[in-house]
């Protein structure tokens, strides 16, 4: 089977990079079952087996490999903690969160910039890196906004 990865290469498929969560999980309504998050949570690394072979001048691959760590150890992948995630991946943690939460799930209602803001910053150095919590709720609270 071909698939076209992201630099728009065509490449045989290997095998499945577990990106792959079934659709009906997706978007079903209602609470995500144990079994149905640790699927939820392969993304990470699957992103990371996509992009991997593609070459960028920046750490995308890492980042996105990154992005569900968190500070105090307790993400996923890898289960890195503070200064040993990258910068870039501590702030797309910060952005992802607040976006997910904000905007509507098949499996909930959105949440709403503000609740999504009070997670984050109750998270603030557990979870989520004190410098780029403090510079989104600086940009929110400047009124920045996007449409959903």
């Amino acid at each position: 089977m071909r698939e076209r990865n992201a630099g728009g290469h065509h490449e045989e498929k290997k095998k499945d990079p577990g990106l792959r969560v079934p659709v009906e999980i997706l978007t079903r309504p209602g609470r995500l079952t144990a079994i149905e998050f640790e699927m939820i949570k392969t993304h990470a690394q699957a992103g990371y087996e996509i992009l991997r072979g593609i070459e960028f001048p920046w750490p995308v691959v890492q980042i996105v490999r990154q992005h569900h760590e968190r500070m105090d150890g307790k993400g996923y992948p890898s289960g890195l903690a503070g200064n040993d995630i990258l910068l870039e991946a501590r702030i797309l943690a910060v952005a992802d969160t607040v976006e997910a939460m904000s905007l509507h799930r098949p499996y909930r209602p959105g949440q709403g910039i503000a609740s999504a803001l009070q997670e984050i910053d109750a998270a603030r150095g557990r979870g989520f890196d004190p410098d780029a919590v403090d510079a989104c709720l600086e940009l929110f609270r400047g009124g920045f906004t996007w449409m959903a």
